[in-house]
């Protein structure tokens, strides 16, 4: 019997969250955040200004994102998991890791069918097909951790010390703020990287 070959792919960019600077300044940077733990993460919460919960981009009306919209992949993991992820965009590589850890680098927020299917916001999705055809994507964000410190330079996220001064884009988190989309909420730090779907924002620091 022949079986037909699996393909696993990362989709691209990295990074979808925009990131803005602090200290009034509007021009939007090209940042490449990326994964960090968020099992441990403390974050402080803050009523959305017009709604009680986030909306889907491009679907007025709608309230919520269902995380787990179908799909099915060989890699098993749920909503909540953490993960190293690696590879090329042609030949992902993907593992189990524990949140928050040294080699974690994403964390699962949803599943779909396609990585078309996941929130517009999500840092990255890893989608298999077969015969070319998508069969199932996990969506993914940077496994954000307050207190911790990424290098976000390099194709995929990296934890590194905060005494470090060889990193590309280092940064040090300092707060994730649900219920808002305006980097200026940010009391500390240099800039925030947005998630608009979502409605959250990451405070951090640059090394």
């Amino acid at each position: 019997m022949l079986r037909q070959q699996m393909s696993a792919r990362i989709a691209l960019p990295a990074i979808s969250a925009a990131a803005l600077l602090l200290a009034g300044c509007g021009a939007t940077i090209d940042g490449k955040p990326q994964a960090a733990p968020g099992a441990q993460v403390s974050t402080t919460s803050k009523p959305p200004s017009n709604t009680t919960s986030a909306k889907p981009s491009g679907k007025p009306g709608a309230t919520t994102t269902r995380p787990d919209k179908g799909g099915d992949t060989d890699f098993q993991a749920s909503i909540g998991d953490c993960v190293k992820l690696g590879g090329t965009s042609d030949d992902a590589t993907i593992a189990k890791a524990t949140c928050g850890s040294q080699s974690s680098n994403y964390k699962v927020i949803g599943k779909a069918k396609t990585n078309a299917q996941c929130p517009t916001d999500a840092d990255q999705a890893y989608y298999e097909t077969l015969a070319g055809v998508e069969t199932g994507a996990i969506c993914l964000d940077i496994d954000w951790v307050v207190n911790d410190c990424l290098d976000l330079g390099g194709d995929d996220p990296k934890r590194i010390p905060c005494t470090s001064t060889t990193a590309t884009e280092g940064v040090k988190v300092l707060s994730i703020i649900k219920g808002t989309t305006d980097v200026e909420d940010c009391s500390s730090g240099d800039k925030g990287y947005i998630y608009d779907e979502r409605q959250f924002v990451v405070c951090v620091k640059v090394l």
